[in-house]
């Protein structure tokens, strides 16, 4: 079965590419393989990546402060922009250790979430969807909780197993709408 393409869409040109799009979803899906393959490395190579974007950004900062007219702003920023340069260079020093604050930071940031989802849930009218927003908010706090209550230990392989579960679904939805486009006909 086919499906037609709205011309005013602009899919024409995504569909000429649909085999490239397929083949990115295939890299995507293999290193989401990779990575559930062996977590420990993907939570180390996601904490670099970190680490990397701090030192960026720490750079950016200081860069920034050179822009500022006021000495007070200028030091601030100064400061500001030193300190993520320092984190970033830790992160190089002991990627499990800066692992194990990420996670128990995710843990911590999740069982906040799940708890002001249900608050939410609870405070929506009726006739709402709130039903499916409470099991999202139960969900989430469940998340938070195993992750808090296996910590420290869950630092090696929480990052991991969410950056290789993330790059499979990317995968998927990837290869889906390069096979989606395939089906178009105009």
């Amino acid at each position: 079965m086919s499906i037609t393409a709205d011309t005013g869409t602009g899919l024409a040109p995504l569909r000429a590419k649909s085999g490239w799009i397929v083949a990115l979803g295939v890299i995507y899906l293999i290193a989401g393989f990779i990575a559930l393959g062996s977590v420990v490395f993907a939570t180390v190579a996601t904490v670099l990546v970190v680490g990397i974007m701090m030192i960026i950004s720490g750079v950016a900062e200081v860069i920034n402060a050179f822009q500022l007219k006021s000495w007070g702003k200028f030091l601030l920023w100064v400061l500001l922009g030193l300190l993520y340069i320092f984190a970033g260079f830790v992160t190089f020093e002991n990627p499990l250790l800066a692992a194990a604050l990420l996670t128990l930071m995710l843990g911590f940031a999740l069982v906040a979430s799940g708890i002001m989802r249900v608050v939410l849930a609870f405070s929506m009218k009726e006739g709402t969807p709130w039903l499916w927003v409470v099991l999202s908010g139960l969900i989430t706090l469940a998340l938070g909780v195993i992750i808090l209550l296996h910590w420290p230990v869950s630092g090696l392989y929480i990052l991991g197993i969410f950056l290789g579960i993330d790059l499979v679904f990317a995968g998927v939805s990837w290869i889906c709408v390069g096979l989606g486009l395939r089906k178009l006909t105009t």
